[in-house]
C-alpha cells in the first residue's frame, strides 16, 4: 500500500519556487528540494486552492467537498476569538481524508497547522489523526511559539507543549522522527498518512537567525517588519526540512510506493512573487487562488511530467484517498474528484468546472476551461485567463452572452450550498493604510 505524505506551506506565491519560475535569492536557489520533487514527478500549472484564505482551504482539503457546507468554514479565516465556540471549527462527525485513510489501515499523523477550530471541541485527534504535533491557531510566532491572542500554542496530541526552537525545523523534524518510527509498518503493510502543514512563509517574517527579532515583535501580522529577502529564506528553510524527509525515505527504502504531494492554502502575501498573475490572499483574482502543486509517486508518476489539468485543494485529497484505498462516506457531500488517470497518464486532462465565493468584497469566481467569470464588489469581469492570465483586459463587453452564461451557472451552484449568515467574520491583517494597494 502506498504512503502518502501532503506538504501544504502557509501563502506561497504561486512563483516563489524555482520549478514554477521563480527568481534566484542571494545566496542562491530557494526550493532546490522542492525543485528536485517536480523533475521527478509532475507539476500542475492551473491547479488552484478552495479558497485565499487558509482556514477555509483547510476545510476543503479534509472533508474532500466544497468548505461552503461547513459553518466554521464561513469564517474568513477563523481568527483566535473562535477560541472555545462550539460552531466554529470542524465537526468531529464529519468524515475526512485520515478518517477514511485510517479505516483503510492507514497510520494517520498531523505536524503543524491545524486551524480548524480549538479543543474541547475540535481538534486533529477528533478528525481522523492518530497523532498530532503543532500548532492550534491560524500562526504563531517562529520562536516564542505564541498565537495573535497572547496564548501559547503548541500542542502534542490535545496537551499544551512547551519547547524551544525554530517552528518550522521543529516540524521538519518531527515529520523526519514520523517516516523514521511508522518504517517498519510501512514495510509491513501499514502504510502511514501524513500531514505536514508548514506554517511557512506565513507571517511574522522571521528566519531561524532571528531570534532577536522576535523578542522585540508585538504584532505578530509585523507590519513593520520583513523583506523579500527573509522571506526568500523562510522558503529555503521549509524546502531544507523536506529534503531532510526525502533523505529519511531514502534511508528507510521507501521511496519507490510513497506520494508526496506539495501545495499552498492560498496565494502568496506582502513579499511573495506571483508573476504572472496579479493579487494575492483574499482575492479571488488569479493570485489568491492559484497555487502550486507538485506530485512525486516513482511507482505511479512517470518523472518529468507537467499538466494543465484544471484541479483544487478537495480534488488531491479525494485523489488521496482514493489512492489510499479508502471511500467516501454517501451519508455526507464529497465534491472532489479524482485525479488518479492524469497522474497515472491515462488520459492528459478531462473539463473540470471550479467555483469559489467570498464574503469579503462580495467576490465571486467560477473557471470553466479557458474562461474565468469574476465579480468583485459590484464590478463583473471575464477574462481568458489563458490569453490573459494577468486579468486585465475584461472580455465582459465583447462576450456578453458568455457572461450571462457563465453568471448563470455560478448561481445556479451557489443555489446549492448555504447562504453567508450575517455574523461570519472577515478578518484583515492589513489594509490601504498600512501599504499602498494595486
Amino acid at each position: 500500500m502506498t504512503n502518502i505524505i501532503y506538504i501544504v506551506a502557509d501563502d506561497l506565491g504561486y512563483a516563489d519556487l524555482g520549478c514554477y519560475g521563480g527568481r534566484e535569492a542571494q545566496f542562491g536557489m530557494i526550493s532546490p528540494n522542492i525543485d528536485r520533487l517536480a523533475e521527478e514527478g509532475m507539476i500542475f500549472t492551473d491547479g488552484y486552492a478552495n479558497s485565499p484564505v487558509c482556514s477555509p482551504t483547510r476545510f476543503a482539503l479534509m472533508t474532500m467537498a466544497y468548505q461552503y457546507r461547513l459553518r466554521g468554514a464561513l469564517e474568513e479565516p477563523i481568527n483566535s476569538r473562535s477560541k472555545g465556540d462550539p460552531r466554529l471549527g470542524l465537526p468531529p462527525e464529519i468524515p475526512t481524508l485520515p478518517s477514511q485513510l485510517k479505516k483503510a489501515g492507514y497510520n494517520t499523523g498531523l505536524i503543524g497547522k491545524w486551524h480548524l477550530g480549538y479543543p474541547p471541541h475540535f481538534s486533529p485527534l477528533k478528525s481522523g489523526y492518530d497523532e498530532f504535533y503543532g500548532i492550534m491557531a491560524g500562526g504563531v510566532d517562529y520562536f516564542s511559539h505564541v498565537s495573535g491572542k497572547g496564548d501559547h500554542d503548541l500542542y502534542i496530541d490535545e496537551e499544551e507543549h512547551h519547547e524551544p526552537g525554530y517552528l518550522t525545523d521543529l516540524l521538519s523534524e518531527r515529520a523526519v522522527q514520523f517516516v523514521n518510527r511508522k518504517a517498519d509498518d510501512a514495510k509491513n503493510g501499514k502504510p502511514f498518512f501524513l500531514s505536514l502543514h508548514y506554517t511557512a512563509p506565513h507571517w511574522p517574517w522571521e528566519t531561524r537567525d532571528d531570534e532577536e527579532v522576535s523578542k522585540n515583535i508585538t504584532n505578530l501580522f509585523h507590519l513593520d517588519g520583513g523583506n523579500i529577502h527573509t522571506y526568500q529564506r523562510m522558503i529555503h528553510h521549509m524546502d531544507e526540512g523536506i529534503g531532510n524527509i526525502m533523505a529519511a525515505l531514502e534511508e528507510q527504502g521507501l521511496t519507490e510506493d510513497t506520494l508526496i504531494v506539495f501545495t499552498s492554502d492560498n496565494g502568496g502575501e506582502r513579499f511573495s512573487d506571483n508573476w504572472p498573475l496579479v493579487g494575492g490572499k483574499m482575492d479571488l483574482t488569479e493570485g489568491g487562488i492559484r497555487v502550486p502543486w507538485v506530485v512525486r509517486w516513482p511507482k505511479g508518476i512517470k518523472a518529468g511530467q507537467k499538466t494543465t489539468q484544471h484541479c483544487m485543494t478537495m480534488d488531491w485529497s479525494y485523489t488521496l484517498m482514493k489512492i489510499g484505498g479508502g471511500e467516501a462516506d454517501p451519508s455526507y457531500a464529497t465534491d472532489g474528484v479524482d485525479l488518479t488517470p492524469v497522474l497515472t497518464g491515462q488520459v492528459e486532462s478531462f473539463e473540470r468546472p471550479l467555483f469559489w465565493r467570498m464574503n469579503h468584497r462580495d467576490q465571486r469566481a467560477y473557471r470553466m476551461g479557458d474562461w474565468k467569470y469574476l465579480k468583485v464588489d459590484e464590478h463583473e469581469y471575464l477574462f481568458n485567463v489563458v490569453n490573459d492570465a494577468r486579468e486585465r483586459a475584461n472580455q465582459a463587453k465583447n462576450y456578453p452572452d458568455k457572461l450571462a452564461e457563465m453568471r448563470q451557472v455560478w448561481m445556479d451552484w451557489n443555489d446549492t450550498i448555504p447562504s453567508i449568515p450575517d455574523d461570519a467574520s472577515v478578518s484583515l491583517s492589513y489594509g490601504r493604510a498600512d501599504m499602498p494597494q494595486r
